[in-house]
């Protein structure tokens, strides 16, 4: 066994102790039926079905950092969740994970840690939607997520399960206004580029808030219809 700094110690002794925690059951994350997919405390047992209707409106952030775009072979290197209602209200923040691990660190590590290293953090994840969210009825929310979507498919397929198949992405909204609101695009609010998860998720909600107070308003007005290629006007009081 290779030899380990102390902090690289501490923290394979960590991971180890959730793995164990894991491994009473580490056939439930693909074992239908099993704990981990079983429905929180308080959810209904059938996908689809409804606890309150103000929890289905809720959206699921999520931001990955990734060594790169190709599913096949870069790796999952950082990964935070939040939990907002439909007005873009934060209601709970979720795990802020730093996935890929030291090489000596992995070096350290059993044969069945390895393979199950990740599985942990798709059951933490899972563990934090689970709690906020009803199954089948969020969508999962971000900047351009449907690349983070790809690796979430691949690599944590129970937390995504528990999503609604459609997805709220803000880049096309972002592509949208620009070409048909130039002048609200210019005062879009500017990103830091940190490129760490969680920052990159609030800055997301951010840039949404500033689409739905400037560009999606509310107010009574003459609303096109279009119906067989012909132009209908009629008025309309939006809430």
């Amino acid at each position: 066994m290779p030899v380990c700094s102390r902090s690289s110690a501490w923290v394979l002794a960590t991971f180890s102790k959730s793995l164990f925690a894991l491994s009473l059951g580490k056939a439930a994350l693909s074992r239908p039926g099993s704990p981990l997919l079983a429905p929180a405390a308080g959810q209904a047992s059938t996908r689809g079905s409804m606890t309150a209707t103000g929890m289905s409106q809720r959206m699921v952030w999520v931001d990955l950092e990734m060594t790169g775009l190709d599913v096949e072979k870069d790796q999952i290197i950082e990964m935070a969740c939040l939990i907002t209602d439909s007005n873009l209200n934060i209601l709970a923040e979720g795990p802020n994970v730093i996935i890929k691990q030291p090489d000596e660190l992995l070096e350290g590590m059993s044969e069945w840690c390895k393979e199950h290293h990740g599985k942990v953090t798709e059951y933490e994840f899972l563990s934090f939607v689970r709690q906020h969210t009803p199954p089948g009825q969020c969508p999962l929310a971000g900047n351009s997520v449907h690349a983070d979507k790809r690796f979430l498919d691949k690599y944590m397929p129970q937390f995504m399960y528990h999503l609604h198949y459609r997805i709220i992405d803000v880049s096309t909204i972002k592509e949208l206004s620009r070409r048909w609101f130039p002048e609200e695009y210019k005062m879009v609010p500017h990103k830091k580029a940190t490129h760490r998860a969680l920052e990159d998720i609030r800055e997301s909600i951010k840039e949404l808030q500033y689409y739905r107070a400037n560009i999606f308003k509310a107010s009574e007005k003459n609303c096109t219809i279009v119906e067989n290629g012909e132009k209908k006007n009629q008025k309309t009081q939006m809430s």
